[in-house]
């Protein structure tokens, strides 16, 4: 068995906080089917601009989503496979207990 450090335990704790918003796991759902700006965001979840911006950016310093500006729009999409799998295991899972 592979015991990790106190910081990586700490990291890993972190990471799992992030999925404990339902805002957040409202726009990760969201942006797994392809990318899209802030106003397509907000419309589909009826949510102000401003909290989805605000929630995009912790989850983009969080690195579970990237950006990509094509002209004047900045299109956010979810940051890789992993957070996808992620997910879809979460749903999965809840899916079978429910």
């Amino acid at each position: 068995m592979n015991i990790h450090s106190k910081e990586f335990l700490y990291g890993l704790s972190e990471f799992f906080k992030i999925f404990a918003d339902p805002t957040r796991l409202r726009i990760l759902e969201v942006l797994i089917n392809k990318p899209l700006c802030v106003n397509d965001i907000s419309e589909k979840l009826n949510i102000s601009q401003s909290a989805i911006s605000h929630q995009l950016k912790y989850l983009r310093t969080s690195n579970l989503v990237k950006t990509e500006k094509v002209g004047k729009n900045v299109f956010y999409n979810i940051s890789d496979n992993h957070i996808k799998i992620i997910l879809e295991y979460g749903i999965e899972h809840l899916k079978e207990v429910i």
